[in-house]
């Protein structure tokens, strides 16, 4: 009977190394398009007076698209995370019925 809390502390372990590995691979594309839509509005922002409109235009809709793909990357890692999460509460669940 004691094998059973022992698999659910490794299982518990290797959760949370999961939830870390997500975490690790995430965060470096998150912040390189927070740095590009940072980039890219104050380009926008800078060249708007010396800089032809289209120009301004262009630049302005590539900083929103890279706020787009952050909420996307962002959205899916938190979800992922989420899911991880659940995975480890319904098998500890099953835990408690022995």
């Amino acid at each position: 009977m004691q094998y059973f809390g022992c698999s659910n502390i490794l299982k518990n372990a290797v959760g949370f190394v999961g939830i870390f590995v997500v975490i690790s691979i995430s965060i470096l594309p998150i912040i390189k398009l927070a740095v590009m839509t940072i980039v890219f509005n104050l380009t926008a922002a800078l060249s708007e007076p010396i800089a032809d409109k289209k120009i301004v235009s262009v630049l302005e809709q590539m900083g929103d698209t890279f706020k787009v793909l952050l909420g996307m990357v962002s959205t899916i890692s938190v979800m992922l995370i989420i899911g991880l999460t659940l995975v480890i509460k319904i098998t500890n669940s099953g835990m408690m019925y022995r």
